[in-house]
């Protein structure tokens, strides 16, 4: 059976810097196409960044590029987002989801996910203040 399970969230000044872990268990195949999802306070989960082709490819929503970074460990099943320049609006659970069913599509992921759908993790908070 496959976990998710993120850690790394807190509370930092904008600015600042976090780093998100997420560990993987289970299944090797879901290191095939693999993401951060971040869902703030009354809006909807929103697609942050994605990573694939065993890490050699990633993608980023435009309101995270250039600030986040998306990588991974596969000996260690391990998925990591770097967050630098944090602003109040990344306010938000982040959540990691792996969905074998974009490993030949995975940019669409970001898209057109299902969060009923695949692999999702319980989430971790992160709080960005003025």
């Amino acid at each position: 059976q496959v976990q998710l399970v993120e850690s790394g969230g807190g509370s930092v000044q904008a600015g600042g810097s976090l780093r998100l872990s997420c560990a993987a268990s289970g299944a090797t195949y879901i290191r095939s196409c693999m993401a951060w999802f971040r869902q703030a306070p009354g809006k909807d989960l929103e697609g942050v960044a994605i990573i694939y082709t065993g890490g050699a490819l990633t993608y980023y929503a435009d309101s995270v590029k250039g600030r986040f970074t998306i990588s991974q460990d596969n000996p260690k099943n391990m998925l990591y987002l770097q967050m630098n320049s944090l602003k109040p609006e990344d306010t938000a659970m982040y959540y990691c989801a792996a969905d074998p069913r974009f490993r030949a599509s995975c940019p669409d992921f970001l898209r057109f996910y299902d969060s009923g759908v695949g692999y999702w993790g319980q989430g971790t908070q992160v709080t960005v203040s003025s």
